[in-house]
């Protein structure tokens, strides 16, 4: 694996981590209502997705059990679809 993969892979779990604890004992409705805190959580998700886009294919293949698309889908979804976010499945994603 490359340095560069191997920064990447920390990324994604760093900011996979600080999402999950921002997240932690908060419904949906306080993702959906607290302002700073759904703003945060989402570009937490594009920081993961914009990473898992960088990883090289070889990596990404070593590791099927990740849903690298999906993954990838989400963060342009987000930054596209800045307008329409869908608090439940970002509430999904994050629980």
């Amino acid at each position: 694996m490359s340095k560069d993969d191997l920064v990447r892979l920390r990324h994604m779990m760093d900011a996979a981590k600080e999402a999950v604890e921002l997240a932690a004992g908060k419904s949906r409705h306080d993702i959906a209502n607290e302002r700073t805190l759904n703003l945060s959580l989402v570009r937490l998700i594009e920081v993961i997705g914009e990473a898992a886009n960088r990883v090289s294919s070889t990596c990404r293949a070593k590791y099927p059990g990740i849903p690298w698309l999906q993954i990838i889908g989400m963060r342009n979804r987000l930054i596209h679809g800045y307008n329409d976010i869908d608090f439940d499945i970002l509430y999904q994603t994050i629980s």
